[in-house]
């Protein structure tokens, strides 16, 4: 596996490859990190706000939860349609206006006239988010050395991982004088970012090749073995490990009693684990290796969650969590690496399904997890589903070739 390989090893020939300025490494790195921040933060946002909102909007508690979902939705549904769309575009074009959206939205959020007004906003602001992402991912590689590749990724990694942090309290804090406070709060920060962005990041021509139809993106990238097999390992990854993500909260406080405070102070300490390695596991990538690095992560997460339900206490059980979660933030930006290596020219197509991915594994993990949460006892059910899953992911990744050094069948697109 070699996930930083250049353009002319992916499957394009580095003739067809247009002209595109190097950028400096630590400046597309801190704007890919503001960037998923900001878009991380506003994902987290209305979690805490949703008791107020309910009132404010006069709807159910089960309803008020569309007001989450409905981000998440337009987010994973439109980015199967904006990566194929924005592979054939000027990739900084592409990354303004979807931003521009983003920051619309989130504002017009802050003034929705009802529930409904409410989730119509909440969707397009996802939809923009789709439109912003890809576009990172994919210029990345492009815009950076080829030894800077899994650091930009990490640090950029990182700025989601922190959103996750601080997303519950900024929204809960923010609120507390009025509901509308929060979204304008975060839509002024992406003003900032947008301007950002707009002076300083470089244009990214799309590669000649990407001007192929929509169906045909796909059908290039599925014809490579290897790329289907990163994707369905990735896919089998995120199952497990959102399925005990999801529940550890649940977990804390069924068995140790934890009150929302506690827990949420117990989820910021996990983000920041996952914090740290994504910034700073780079030097342990470098001096291991990608595969070895992946390797004995997928050694590590199963040992760990395998562990966490035999915890005798409530500090023993948070430091495994927490170590899981460190390991989490080293795997991240290996994972889109090796997604990305596979093509030149659909790299926000790609991107794209990686993020599906996460979603789709988030969903099953679930509902998975709170079936074996209610019919086993403590945190032996989920952990179970999550140990099993990474099981699969690495006996996939063992398939495709990921632990041997070898060069990665590139994508026909």
């Amino acid at each position: 596996m070699s996930s930083t390989q250049s353009p002319s090893q992916t499957g394009t020939a580095a003739s067809a490859a247009p002209a595109v300025k190097k950028a400096s490494a630590s400046a597309i790195a801190w704007l890919s990190f503001t960037t998923m921040f900001v878009i991380g933060t506003d994902t987290f946002l209305v979690a805490p706000m949703l008791p107020t909102l309910s009132r404010s909007f006069d709807v159910s508690t089960s309803m008020s939860g569309w007001m989450v979902s409905a981000y998440a939705l337009g987010f994973a549904l439109f980015a199967l349609v904006a990566g194929p769309l924005s592979d054939g575009r000027n990739r900084r074009s592409v990354l303004l206006l979807g931003f521009a959206g983003f920051t619309i939205a989130t504002a017009l959020c802050g003034v929705a006239p009802g529930f409904w007004g409410m989730i119509v906003f909440r969707v397009l602001a996802g939809m923009s988010a789709a439109l912003v992402t890809p576009q990172l991912w994919a210029s990345i590689p492009v815009l950076v050395p080829g030894d800077a590749i899994v650091k930009t990724m990490g640090l950029a990694g990182a700025g989601m991982s922190i959103s996750q942090v601080v997303g519950v309290p900024i929204g809960g804090w923010l609120a507390a004088s009025s509901w509308h406070v929060p979204f304008f709060a975060v839509a002024g920060l992406s003003a900032v970012v947008w301007f950002l962005l707009f002076r300083v990041f470089p244009s990214v021509p799309a590669y000649p090749s990407a001007s192929g139809g929509f169906f045909s993106v796909y059908a290039g990238l599925f014809r490579s073995r290897t790329f289907t097999w990163y994707l369905v390992g990735y896919l089998a990854y995120q199952t497990g490990v959102f399925e005990t993500i999801s529940f550890i909260g649940s977990w804390l406080s069924k068995d140790f009693g934890l009150g929302v405070s506690a827990i949420g102070a117990a989820m910021m300490a996990l983000g920041v684990g996952m914090a740290t390695t994504s910034i700073f596991g780079s030097h342990v990538i470098e001096r291991l290796g990608e595969q070895r690095t992946l390797a004995w992560a997928f050694v590590a997460l199963i040992v760990i969650y395998g562990a966490v339900p035999f915890a005798p206490n409530l500090a023993a059980a948070i430091t495994l969590l927490a170590l899981g979660s460190a390991v989490l933030g080293l795997n991240y930006p290996i994972f889109m690496a090796m997604l990305l290596s596979q093509t030149t020219a659909a790299r926000g197509t790609v991107s794209s399904l990686a993020t599906t991915a996460l979603y789709v594994g988030t969903t099953i993990g679930g509902f998975a997890g709170g079936i074996l949460l209610s019919k086993f006892d403590g945190f032996y059910g989920v952990s179970g589903f999550t140990v099993a899953a990474l099981v699969i992911a690495a006996l996939v990744f063992t398939a495709s070739g990921t632990f041997r050094a070898k060069e990665a069948e590139p994508a026909a697109v």
